[in-house]
């Protein structure tokens, strides 16, 4: 967004005193690691040149995609972080304020923690400059992102797994105590689904408001996944912003052939007034437990998590719509055919939505637990027991992973 009155803004500054202080030892680091050029074109940068920001830029995020993600060092995040913030402060100094957002986050997402403060500031000042400049547009009334929810249970029993909803029902509590879900889930290991616990959350009504979404984070840039599923051959991934997903999702239909879906992501890192909708639960630190990820989960109806475990324990809280959860047991791993690769071994080669009965003949009989997860309820997911996910309506979840073991483990996808 260009701004007519840049000229007046030129001494209006985003302040970075973590990259003030910390960049001469930051670019020594650099130059350790053999990055001369980058260190030479930082000096231009900071001198207010834009395309020596923006080559700085390019070679830190040739350094992050030149191996697995685990083998990239960390100073090159932090120097990916760096380059974000000269290239926003330039666009910021120009009026630009959508490129410099558009930057900062590109930090937020792919870069370090050094400089994590910085970018925060950073983007709660362009966007204060950016809501100042933007043209108030045509009031067009209160748009539910849950709109469509109605649904019948003929059609969905339709598109569920074969032998979904017959089997055994999760159990339903209301209120659960910390006490009585520590005694009677935590410790034996057993899902159970938890009403009536998120009633204080604003997000239980700000988020059935797509005004609401698109004025906190419209303009935020966001990965999301485009496809059946992170298995199908035709699964991508891209980087739009929060306005244009929303649009994708208020368009989707039946016959919509690529959902657009953002998952697993950490969206509340990257935008702090979303997590101000939400709050911990008090299960999460269950057996003194340390929350070790939270993230979200957002997409239209149909969207669909295939069959994996994850190593946590993992408190799934519906937002907004509805979706179908379907579990198994951790003893039944073997019998659901994981992937024998090591990115994919928390996986099964068993696609429920379609059994080949052939060459998996072990699933048809297995005994499972499964329900309909209704808006402002949570599900109890203890750590690997096998879940499969499908959005019934558009849905916004929010995952909890918490553990009381030591190390973080990273998996393909977890919900």
């Amino acid at each position: 967004m260009a701004s007519n009155t840049a000229g007046d803004l030129a001494y209006d500054v985003l302040e970075t005193p973590t990259l003030d202080s910390e960049s001469p030892n930051l670019l020594l680091q650099i130059s350790e690691q053999g990055g001369y050029a980058y260190v030479s074109m930082s000096v231009l940068a900071a001198a207010g040149d834009l395309r020596a920001a923006e080559a700085t830029r390019e070679m830190a995020w040739e350094q992050l995609h030149s191996g697995p993600w685990h083998s990239v060092l960390p100073v090159w995040r932090d120097a990916y972080s760096m380059a974000c913030l000269y290239v926003a402060k330039l666009h910021h100094r120009a009026g630009d304020f959508g490129e410099a957002l558009k930057v900062l986050d590109m930090g937020l997402i792919m870069g370090g923690t050094l400089l994590r403060q910085d970018l925060h500031a950073a983007v709660e000042k362009v966007t204060a400059k950016a809501s100042e400049l933007r043209v108030s547009e045509e009031e067009q009334g209160e748009v539910i992102v849950g709109g469509e929810n109605a649904y019948h249970e003929a059609e969905v029993l339709g598109v569920l797994p074969m032998k979904s909803l017959s089997s055994k029902i999760i159990g339903k509590r209301s209120a659960l105590s910390l006490e009585g879900f520590l005694c009677d889930y935590f410790m034996s290991g057993s899902p159970v689904i938890i009403s009536d616990c998120m009633g204080h959350w604003p997000a239980r009504t700000r988020w059935n408001d797509m005004d609401y979404l698109k004025r906190v984070a419209g303009d935020r840039t966001v990965p999301v996944e485009v496809g059946k599923n992170y298995l199908s051959s035709d699964w991508k991934q891209e980087l739009i912003t929060f306005s244009q997903f929303l649009e994708r999702i208020q368009s989707s239909d039946c016959t919509s052939t690529l959902p657009t879906y953002l998952a697993q992501h950490p969206l509340f890192d990257q935008i702090h007034e979303l997590r101000k909708d939400i709050f911990i639960p008090d299960y999460c630190y269950a057996g003194g437990g340390e929350l070790r990820s939270l993230n979200a989960w957002f997409g239209p109806a149909g969207t669909v998590t295939p069959l994996h475990h994850d190593p946590h324990h993992n408190i799934l809280a519906q937002v907004v719509g509805k979706k179908y959860i379907r579990l198994y047991p951790a003893s039944l791993s073997e019998e659901l055919y994981p992937y024998t690769e090591t990115m994919l071994c928390n996986s099964s080669k068993v696609d429920l939505d379609n059994i080949d009965e052939k060459e998996f003949p072990k699933v048809k009989d297995l005994e499972f637990q499964d329900c309909i997860l209704e808006e402002g309820e949570m599900l109890y997911i203890p750590p690997k027991w096998w879940h499969y996910v499908r959005s019934l309506t558009t849905s916004f979840s929010v995952s909890f992973w918490w553990s009381n073991c030591g190390g973080r483990s990273r998996t393909p996808l977890s919900e």
